[in-house]
C-alpha cells in the first residue's frame, strides 16, 4: 500500500510517500481502507519532534473509511461498515489498523470526511468543556487557539451550551466565519493585550474557564481566569507550557491537563464520540474543512498546516 512515512523528525520534507507493507490486523483490531484523513495538530507536532523507530513511522491520529477485516475477538464490527477511527499513529496511509474499541460506526447520512474530524477535534473539545470545565449556560469561556480544529469545535459546542465565547485568533476572514458559528468576542493575539482585554470584557473578574490549545499561553490563560476558575490544558501547538503557579494558588484556581488519547481508555469518553457523530449527522454543528490534499501531496499539506492561516481541519485523501 501507499503511505506517508518518516525516519527522523523535522520539517514536512522528511515525509516520504512510498510503498509499505499492509498492516496486520490483530485479534482485537479492525483493518480499514482509509477514505479520509483529518490532519491533526498532533500529527504535525509528532512529525516535527517525535523520533520514530528504526523502521520509520506513519504519522496520524484520525481517519475514516470502510472495514475490510476484523480481528478474531472482535464481535461488534464487521467488514463493510463505515467507521471513524483513532490511533496514536498510522492514519497517513491507504489502510490502517486500530483497536476495534477506537472505531465508531458512522451513522447513515454523515459523510466520511466530516466523520474523520469528529473523534479528535470534537471529542477533545466536548470532553474539555463539559467533563472538565463543566461549562453551563451563562458561563464565560476563553478558547486559546480558536481557529484550529479543536478550537472551531469548542466555539460551537460552548455556544450551544449557552456560554459567552471568547477566542484568540488572527485574520479578518477567520473572525468573520467563526462569528457566524457562535464566537462572541475575537481577540487578536498579535495586536491586543489579551489579559487586559479579557479583564475589561469581564469587569475585571476574568472568565469562568479557559481551554488552552496553545500551551505557551498557559501563564496568560491563568491571568485571564476568575477566582476558583479552571484552565484545561489540552494542546501545545505553540510550544511547551510554562507558568508561575503562585498566582493560581492564591486565587484558588485549577489547571487540568487533558490528553485525549489516554482519556479514551474510559468507556464514557468513547461513548461521547458516538453521540457527537449523530449530532454531526443532525447538523447540530458544522464541521469546517479548510482544504483537501491528495495523500501524495502530504509534504505540501503539512507545510500548509504550519502556515497559521488554517480554519478548521485539513483533509488528506489516499
Amino acid at each position: 500500500m501507499k503511505a506517508a512515512i518518516y525516519f527522523q523528525p523535522g520539517k514536512p520534507e522528511v515525509l516520504r510517500y512510498t510503498d509499505v507493507p499492509l498492516p496486520v490486523c490483530g485479534p482485537d483490531d479492525v483493518l480499514i481502507r482509509v477514505e479520509a484523513i483529518a490532519l491533526e495538530g498532533g500529527d504535525v507536532i509528532n512529525r516535527a519532534t517525535a523520533f520514530p523507530g528504526a523502521q520509520g513511522s506513519i504519522p496520524g491520529y484520525s481517519a475514516a473509511g470502510t472495514i475490510i477485516e476484523v480481528g478474531a475477538r472482535v464481535k461488534d464490527r464487521h467488514p463493510g461498515q463505515r467507521v471513524a477511527t483513532l490511533a496514536l499513529e498510522g492514519s497517513h496511509a491507504q489502510y490502517r489498523v486500530t483497536p476495534a474499541q477506537w472505531s465508531w460506526v458512522i451513522p447513515e447520512g454523515l459523510d466520511v470526511v466530516s466523520a474523520s474530524v469528529i473523534p479528535v477535534s470534537f471529542g477533545t473539545a466536548a470532553w474539555a468543556l463539559f467533563s472538565r470545565l463543566k461549562i453551563k449556560a451563562g458561563d464565560s469561556v476563553l478558547i486559546q487557539g480558536g481557529a484550529g480544529g479543536v478550537g472551531v469545535a469548542a466555539i460551537q459546542l460552548a455556544k450551544m451550551q449557552g456560554a459567552r465565547v471568547l477566542a484568540t485568533l488572527s485574520g479578518d476572514a477567520r473572525v468573520s466565519q467563526l462569528t457566524k458559528l457562535g464566537l462572541d468576542v475575537a481577540l487578536d493575539y498579535r495586536q491586543q493585550d489579551i489579559v487586559a482585554e479579557v479583564k475589561r470584557l469581564t469587569n475585571a473578574a476574568g472568565v469562568d474557564g479557559v481551554l488552552d490549545l496553545v500551551g505557551s499561553t498557559l501563564e496568560q490563560s491563568i491571568a485571564c481566569l476568575r477566582e476558583w476558575g479552571t484552565v484545561v490544558l489540552a494542546g501545545n501547538a505553540g510550544g511547551n507550557a510554562r507558568a508561575d503557579l503562585a498566582a493560581l494558588q492564591q486565587a484558588n484556581q485549577t489547571i487540568s491537563g487533558l490528553f485525549w488519547g489516554r482519556e479514551l481508555a474510559h468507556q464514557q469518553a468513547r461513548d461521547s464520540i458516538d453521540t457527537l457523530l449523530v449530532d454531526a449527522r443532525d447538523k447540530k454543528f458544522s464541521v469546517i474543512i479548510d482544504r483537501e490534499f491528495p495523500l501524495q501531496e502530504v509534504v505540501q499539506a503539512h507545510g500548509y498546516a504550519e502556515e497559521n492561516r488554517v480554519l478548521g481541519r485539513i483533509i488528506l485523501r489516499p
